[in-house]
């Protein structure tokens, strides 16, 4: 792809081993034996610019892609074109598993900043998985997880306002943060707040006008792309506040 940039073999010693984002990925649980036979599906690390599409909506399932480093997101085009932002991806996720159903991708992977992404051609990974019963696992708790998140953004369009909504959306981010050993109160968004919007079905100046609110709450304060929580547990309470109210 002319957008992407392989690394140079000599690069590469033991992909998954020595990755910093290891117990987030694929290989997690998997023995150290396991891990290197997974190592060897890697043949090449690969380099995304900021803006430029790691793939597109209609192409051809080729491999899955773990983000090693940087962010994604991923959109679809409606039918007059406006851009739907479906997710946004982090390092320890995968890319791509939207194309296994029909074997190709239903929507477009864009790099937010400066990316690299490990490739896992599918074939290759469906073989090992067969030999592997802990890397099938692993492969069935990712789809199971993308079944959970698109129920999560359901229940979200259908019970949460506006104000709540972003501060879900925050409250994940965080948490999805910590985990990968960054701070949970002090951060950068790599997306625009369009593409929040989009991803939240909110317009831009409710975007706007949810962080004033969450800022006079003295819960979160935006500068920018610079998030500082203020109050932790006040933005989960927010959130939880929905789960409390909404119907049975």
């Amino acid at each position: 792809m002319p957008e992407t940039r392989p690394y140079p073999h000599h690069y590469l010693k033991a992909a998954c081993s020595n990755c910093s984002v290891l117990e987030l990925c694929l290989p997690i649980g998997l023995t150290g034996q396991e891990v290197e036979r997974l190592d060897t599906l890697i043949v090449q690390r690969v380099k995304v610019k900021k803006g430029a599409a790691l793939y597109r909506a209609g192409d051809p399932l080729r491999s899955l892609y773990a983000v090693r480093i940087g962010a994604f997101k991923t959109s679809m085009l409606s039918v007059d074109g406006r851009e739907q932002v479906t997710g946004f991806q982090i390092p320890g996720e995968m890319l791509g598993l939207d194309a296994i159903s029909d074997d190709r991708h239903a929507c477009s992977a864009f790099a937010l900043e400066d990316s690299e992404v490990c490739p896992l051609h599918y074939a290759q990974l469906e073989k090992l998985a067969q030999e592997l019963p802990s890397l099938q696992h692993n492969m069935n708790k990712l789809l199971s997880r993308e079944i959970v998140r698109d129920h999560s953004m359901l229940m979200m369009m259908g019970n949460m306002n506006s104000d709540e909504r972003l501060a879900a959306f925050l409250l994940n981010l965080s948490q999805r943060l910590s985990i990968r050993g960054y701070s949970s109160r002090d951060f950068v968004l790599k997306m625009r707040r369009e593409e929040i919007g989009s991803y939240l079905g909110l317009r831009l100046e409710t975007i706007c006008r949810g962080i004033a609110h969450l800022r006079d709450q003295g819960v979160v304060e935006i500068s920018g792309r610079n998030v500082k929580v203020l109050n932790l547990e006040g933005l989960k309470q927010l959130v939880v506040g929905c789960h409390q109210q909404s119907p049975p």
